[in-house]
């Protein structure tokens, strides 16, 4: 008996420090995956989008051209399939299908490919569904790894969240609000391993944070207006989501796929001449408004910032219906901080309430990002990743849970829960 349990025992040993080993090494290369793609993603979108501002022309030759090559990457190199976002993630968990290697090159390629030829979308889907593919690869290698499918699926999109956003609580917190929604013991094993070998990688390169601003601190009177924050970032939230569903539902009737690229790609231009922030995904356009928060709000500048905030949703949807690849994380950081803005500003300029427009911004990024993708504890550690400061930790937290439910109230589904052949 002694002998069937001590047999039992190194089993579950050998077990148990395979499953380390495997970790260590998903962590590694989806934070690999994860780094490179956001700096090359960085240094191409900033030499692109310098040349669209020198030379406008190229508002009208990048879309058509970025689509064009996405389109025939996929005909003659990813086997003519397209990319289905998160969707795919999903599938792999609850089914026994697994996600195929290329799906590594193809969303690497494509989500790069998309942002820096000015599709209004971001790299952070691209890398999660890469990211998942290293987990479900490494999963099928060994016998012992076939019951922990989801798990190591879940530890290379935690370390893909990790590299982009230098939050591994937040990768962790996305795994599980999104991907697994339950815990297992060897979820948390080969998530904290995995995240861990990220964070620990992101510290020896030396990354900074995406936003370096200054937050000192909040004021409990501002609480009544980050609660109206929190709804009004619920509704956007909702418009978005909605936006992204009807254009890939009307696209999808299209049989041409050239059509789409010609529809897609002429809709993107005009809405880049007007408003060049909406090129790629944003963030150069976040840090500039992070620089300029305090300036007096003019009709002007209202009406920008309410034309941008119309548009966003729809040149995002209207880039993933016509073959780009992305999902909605960077377009609900860059509404959130748009929508923080602007309420600010009005706050501040028509009712004289002084409340701190950086703050709004920030808190803004989380909250919209909350209710797209219906995790609010990820959008919380998220953000404050992004900025690596904690100060706003409990307004980000009250506004991102009613955020959430005020878009779950108006609308329950998410573009990741909604109608399965619509979602990306």
């Amino acid at each position: 008996m002694n002998k069937t349990a001590q047999i039992k025992k190194n089993h579950q040993f050998i077990k148990f420090r395979k499953l380390v080993i495997v970790s260590i090494l998903i962590g590694f290369l989806s934070a690999f995956l994860g780094i490179s793609l956001k700096k090359i993603t960085e240094y191409y979108e900033e030499i692109f989008f310098h040349q669209v501002s020198v030379h406008p022309l190229f508002y009208i030759v990048f879309p058509v051209f970025g689509l064009s090559v996405i389109y025939f990457l996929r005909q003659y190199l990813f086997k003519k399939k397209e990319n289905k976002g998160i969707k795919e993630v999903f599938e792999s968990t609850k089914t026994e299908k697994n996600l195929p290697l290329y799906k590594i090159p193809s969303h690497f390629i494509n989500g790069l490919l998309t942002v820096i030829f000015g599709g209004s979308t971001g790299i952070e889907v691209s890398t999660v569904v890469a990211t998942a593919t290293i987990g479900s690869v490494a999963h099928e290698k060994e016998n012992v790894f076939r019951q922990y499918k989801t798990e190591l699926i879940c530890a290379g999109v935690a370390a893909g969240v990790t590299a982009l956003f230098s939050s591994p609580i937040a990768g962790i917190l996305f795994a599980f609000e999104v991907i697994s929604r339950k815990v297992t013991r060897a979820f948390i094993i080969s998530n904290v391993i995995a995240v861990s070998i990220a964070f620990g990688l992101l510290n020896i390169l030396k990354e900074e944070p995406l936003f370096a601003v200054s937050i000192t601190t909040w004021h409990l009177k501002a609480i009544p207006y980050f609660i109206l924050l929190g709804i009004l970032a619920g509704m956007n939230s909702v418009y978005l989501t909605k936006c992204v569903l009807f254009f890939k539902s009307q696209f999808g009737k299209i049989n041409t796929h050239y059509y789409k690229i010609i529809i897609g790609s002429a809709v993107l231009s005009i809405s880049l001449f007007i408003f060049p922030q909406l090129y790629g995904e944003g963030y150069h356009a976040i840090k500039g408004i992070f620089s300029t928060s305090q300036l007096p709000l003019t009709i002007t500048l209202a009406l920008t910032f309410i034309g941008i905030l119309v548009l966003k949703p729809i040149v995002t949807s209207v880039t993933l219906a016509s073959g780009g690849d992305g999902g909605v994380f960077a377009p609900s950081l860059f509404i959130g901080a748009f929508l923080g803005l602007l309420l600010a500003s009005i706050l501040n300029s028509l009712f004289h309430v002084n409340v701190i427009p950086v703050n709004f911004m920030i808190i803004g990024m989380a909250a919209v990002l909350s209710a797209s993708i219906h995790a609010p504890f990820t959008a919380i550690f998220l953000v404050c990743g992004l900025t690596n400061d904690y100060t706003l930790f409990l307004p980000i937290l009250i506004v991102c849970l009613i955020s959430k439910y005020t878009a779950k109230t108006i609308y329950p589904y998410t573009v990741y829960s909604y109608a399965p052949s619509l979602t990306k």
